[in-house]
Formats: structure tokens, C-alpha cells, sequence
């Protein structure tokens, strides 16, 4: 388990808490400067919880215990510019120029976030398999399924064999004719999304590898994929139309595709080439 971003680490894993590490992962996310100066005693009265419980929380999220927790998380605050660690949210009457900032300033973060927590063990085994496949399938849908869109629209310039599917029907038929031989990447922020988990059974019944672009975290996805690639965003209130989260997705797949594309370079060259040449061709010329 990642340590370096102890903040996230705990807002991520939020949902698979149970009930009562909720209240104090809650209470730690909220009052983060506050945590790291209090005894475990005094956070788990203010969770009306006991200091087991607590412990049971640090060893969830993978630290050794409340101490070492409490050290990342300082880390993070020590780290965080005036100590702000979260998303900005943006309001019903922000004006043009904060949306703007806010919007911004998330999107960055996503990328940056997205970044340090890369398991770059985990991408190499991604990229070998893509390397080496003889076909990859992009799976995604809703928001996800236009950064599968765009990840097919990439690997097909450099001749790999490459579908995009974002119907559910039709990923249904799509998987249930893969092979040993070919890649499946499944792109679902929450990792829990019904559609792709169903293509995901079909998938692991062909024998196809399998590499997942979730949120960081356990969830139903990443448990049953071979290689998984973790990103971090903050949906919420307005920004929960998946704003930050597509940032971070369109992020891993522009690294897998720049990768790839890099370790194929001498062989691809001339299906790149080929490819801006027809791309090029259907601009309008000007007169």
C-alpha cells in the first residue's frame, strides 16, 4: 500500500470502511492539522470509538499502526501549500474567474496526484502486455467510455489491432471473443460500475490478460484484474460530472500509449507516419 499521500490514501479507501472507521476516517479527513497533535486516545473519544478501532483503520489503510499514520499525514500537510490538501469545490456564485482558477487547479492536481502514486511495477507489466498483444480492447462506459474512445483512437495509429466499446451489449459480444493472445483494459473511476464487471467475467473466461484504469483503492475491479493502474481525483457536488477523474484516466492512457509507442519505435514508424499523412489529409485547405 501507497504511503506518500496519506490524505488520499484515506479518502479513497472511504467507502470500503466499516461504519465505525468511517467516523473517524470522516474525523481525520475533516481535521487533518488537528489529528497529528492528538494522543489515540483523544481521537477515538472524539469518534465515540475505541482505540482498537483505530488501529484496525491504520493497519485497513496499510500502516503499521496511529503513529505511523499520523507521521505521513503530517508529511502531506508539511508538503500541501498553506496546508490545503483537498479539491476545491465550486460554488453556485463563484464567478468566471474562480470557476475557472478551481477548475484548473483540479485538474492539475489529478495529474500530479495520479502520478505520485504510480506503481511503476504494475506499469511495466501493463505495457508488456500491451506491447505483446495481439489485440487490446478499451472497456469503459458513461464518461469512462470516451477515454476508452480515445485510447482506441491512439494504439490504432501504430497499427495495433484496437476496439473501443461502450455499449454494454455490444462489449458483451466484443469480449466474449477475445483469446490467451489479447489485452482487455477496463476503465471505470469507481471500479464497481455492473456493466463492466459483467464484461469483466466474460473477459477472465477467454483468458485474456486484463488491466484495469481505476481509483485508488480496493474495489471489485482492481480484485479481479491482473495489472492494475490507480489515478486519484475528488468528485463532488459540481465537479461530480467526472472532471478531474477523466483528467487523471486521459493521464495513464497517454503514459501507456507514449510508452509503447517508445519500446515499438523502429517498427511502428512508418504506420505513425502513414497515419498523420491520412489525418492530414482531410483538412480543409485553405484558399
Amino acid at each position: 500500500m501507497l504511503k506518500l499521500r496519506c490524505y488520499l490514501n484515506i479518502k479513497e479507501s472511504y467507502e470500503r470502511l466499516s461504519i465505525s472507521e468511517k467516523r473517524i476516517a470522516k474525523y481525520i479527513i475533516d481535521n487533518p492539522n488537528e489529528v497529528v497533535k492528538m494522543p489515540i486516545s483523544d481521537l477515538a473519544d472524539k469518534c465515540q470509538t475505541s482505540k482498537p478501532t483505530v488501529v484496525r483503520l491504520c493497519k485497513t489503510l496499510g500502516y503499521s499502526g496511529y503513529k505511523e499514520l499520523c507521521m505521513y499525514l503530517n508529511a502531506d500537510i508539511m508538503l500541501s501549500e498553506n496546508g490545503e490538501m483537498s479539491y476545491k469545490d465550486i460554488n453556485p456564485n463563484d464567478n468566471s474567474p474562480e470557476i475557472v482558477s478551481k477548475v484548473t487547479e483540479n485538474n492539475i492536481k489529478a495529474i500530479q496526484n495520479t502520478v505520485e502514486i504510480m506503481d511503476y511495477a504494475e506499469l511495466n507489466r501493463a505495457v508488456e502486455l500491451l506491447v505483446k498483444a495481439r489485440r487490446i480492447d478499451f472497456y469503459g462506459v458513461g464518461n469512462s467510455g470516451f477515454v476508452a474512445l480515445d485510447a482506441q483512437n491512439k494504439f490504432l495509429r501504430i497499427s495495433k489491432l484496437a476496439t473501443a466499446q461502450i455499449d454494454p451489449h455490444l462489449q458483451i459480444l466484443t469480449a466474449s471473443n477475445m483469446s490467451a493472445d489479447d489485452v482487455a483494459v477496463f476503465i471505470s473511476y469507481t471500479g464497481e460500475t455492473r456493466d463492466i464487471l459483467e464484461t469483466m467475467d466474460i473477459v477472465k473466461s477467454t483468458g485474456a490478460s486484463t488491466i484495469s484504469i481505476t481509483k485508488l483503492g480496493k474495489n471489485s475491479l482492481s480484485q479481479m484484474c491482473d495489472v492494475n493502474l490507480f489515478m486519484v481525483s475528488d468528485e463532488s457536488f459540481i465537479r461530480s460530472g467526472a472532471m478531474s477523474s477523466r483528467i487523471g484516466q486521459l493521464c495513464i492512457v497517454d503514459i501507456l500509449f507514449s510508452i509503447v509507442t517508445s519500446r515499438l519505435y523502429n517498427d511502428i514508424k512508418p504506420y505513425l507516419d502513414r497515419s498523420m499523412t491520412a489525418s492530414k489529409k482531410k483538412k480543409t485547405l485553405k484558399v
